[in-house]
């Protein structure tokens, strides 16, 4: 619980209870007053925050930018999708006479056309920041996320149908109906009930079936369907993102992939484990050129799902205890995503203990160690 992840969740569950107690206040006194609209979009910016804070966008590069595009494409969503389905449930629970008001399914369509625009470009962005190149599409987390984009792209083609529907709904004409008086001084002279029109009481009383009332069902009805379409793909483009978020970005995966080919550099990869609960992963650590001389330290920590985690604190040292030097501090620095240091200097060639202390909370942490070689 002292981690970052473990104090996000505690912050979005105390949110969650002061939600619970705002909607049922909410639906014993509903105001629609500034107030409360205030205190929802706060509760809804902070249950976005504690999400952000605790998956991709906290680590890497770029953090406070990609803390603020998460949180908007979180936002924009749950607006998305969040409407779709209250009108999916009115379109579902109202009566088949009681019309659906076009005006206000016309003013959601175009809130949904906003969200939509948040979502492309921030979805464009944070791929971008996951990906880094075109080759980290063949990593897992690539191809996860071109089945996101399929998966999108079909929730499009839904919702541009659901606008069109919208459209004919809203344009629909609706007559408006008369309650013709039976009986009374001043009315007028009874129908002849052989011109066609007084075959019931319906039709004396102006309630007979509208001849528009088909075609504003069938507007309806296909309404409904392309909205349950929306739905559906929707909660499959969130099982999708769940999937993302646990795997390792491609930009990372890639990097690491080219470390491992570069002759100039040295990457060393060490497991840890304090031994507290989420207290366990891996050390990520390379060293440019990995020669003797001045080297250029960059270390990232992974936690047991292989996720960038980040950690309170990070030491590294190396030691040739062949020659009794050492232990050499690497001076690590938090980059805000990952630590480095510019300023180790390896004085001699040969095998190096390289012993890294991984610090997850406030009294959990491990020193681990694995040599490493070092060439002239």
């Amino acid at each position: 619980m002292d981690s970052r992840p473990g104090i996000a969740l505690l912050a979005r569950l105390a949110l969650l209870l002061l939600l619970a107690l705002f909607l049922r206040r909410a639906q014993s006194e509903w105001s629609a007053d500034r107030r409360t609209a205030l205190a929802g979009v706060l509760l809804a910016l902070g249950l976005a925050g504690t999400w952000a804070a605790a998956e991709h966008a906290s680590a890497g590069i770029q953090v406070p930018l990609a803390v603020l595009s998460s949180v908007l494409h979180l936002l924009a969503m749950a607006v998305w999708l969040g409407g779709l389905t209250a009108l999916l449930i009115a379109l579902c629970r109202a009566p088949a006479d009681t019309p659906i008001p076009p005006a206000a399914v016309a003013r959601f369509s175009r809130l949904a056309l906003a969200s939509v625009t948040v979502l492309a470009a921030t979805g464009v962005y944070q791929s971008w920041r996951g990906l880094g190149s075109w080759e980290a599409f063949t990593t897992p987390y690539g191809r996860t996320l071109a089945l996101k984009a399929v998966a999108v792209v079909l929730m499009l083609m839904a919702a541009s149908y659901s606008r069109t529907w919208t459209e004919h709904l809203r344009r629909a004409p609706r007559e408006e109906r008369e309650l013709v008086t039976v009986g009374g001084g001043s009315q007028s002279p009874p129908p002849d009930p052989m011109d066609g029109t007084t075959d019931g009481p319906a039709n004396r009383l102006g309630t007979g079936p509208d001849p528009d009332q088909h075609g504003s069902d069938d507007h309806r009805r296909g309404l409904r369907r392309s909205v349950l379409a929306e739905v559906v793909i929707g909660l499959v483009v969130l099982v999708v993102t769940t999937v993302l978020t646990g795997s390792q970005p491609g930009r990372a995966a890639t990097e690491s992939a080219a470390a491992l080919g570069r002759p100039d550099l040295t990457l060393t990869v060490i497991p840890f484990d304090t031994g507290a609960p989420g207290g366990s992963g891996k050390v990520q650590i390379t060293l440019e050129p990995g020669r003797v001389g001045r080297n250029v330290v960059e270390a990232t920590t992974y936690g047991p799902d292989g996720s960038l985690i980040a950690v309170p604190e990070l030491r590294l040292t190396l030691t040739q205890s062949e020659q009794n030097v050492g232990p050499l501090d690497a001076e690590l620095a938090d980059q805000r995503g990952y630590w480095g240091s510019d300023t180790l200097n390896l004085p001699l060639a040969g095998t190096w203990t390289m012993r890294a202390t991984v610090r997850v909370s406030d009294i959990d942490q491990v020193t681990v160690e694995k040599s490493v070689e070092i060439t002239s």
